[in-house]
């Protein structure tokens, strides 16, 4: 019996849906962020990155208690990102707690790790 992995993947190879790619880093790279997504994207591949940059102000996450759960969530979300994706990139020359637990849990899951800055790579 197929694992929900492997249905996944034949259903992504039914529809020729093309590459997937989880972009991850600190979100104090948003810029580096968003020029990677525009060269995935001209690449030919569908893009998934964090959505929401919590070191800037906002309404949203201005409450502190609020702001705690709302991490939370988007943690449990950025991680559907990457079992939903083909290979992920990491982003930015730096590599902070959630970015390493986001690469570990990659290579857990067998997905290949690009880094924009290789020498990045806590592997390397």
């Amino acid at each position: 019996m197929p694992t929900p992995e492997e249905k996944l993947a034949d259903a992504k190879q039914l529809l020729s849906l093309p590459r997937i790619v989880a972009i991850c880093g600190s979100t104090r790279f948003m810029p580096e962020m968003t020029e990677a997504d525009l060269r995935e994207t001209e690449a030919g591949r569908i893009v998934v990155k964090p959505g929401c940059d919590m070191k800037s102000p906002h309404a949203l996450w201005s409450d502190p208690v609020e702001a705690e759960a709302l991490k939370v969530r988007l943690g449990d979300l950025h991680r559907a990102k990457i079992r939903l994706a083909d290979e992920v990139l990491v982003v930015g020359d730096h590599i902070g707690d959630s970015t390493r637990a986001e690469i570990a849990y990659a290579r857990l899951l067998g997905k290949p790790v690009r880094f924009t800055h290789p020498e990045a790579d806590p592997e390397a």
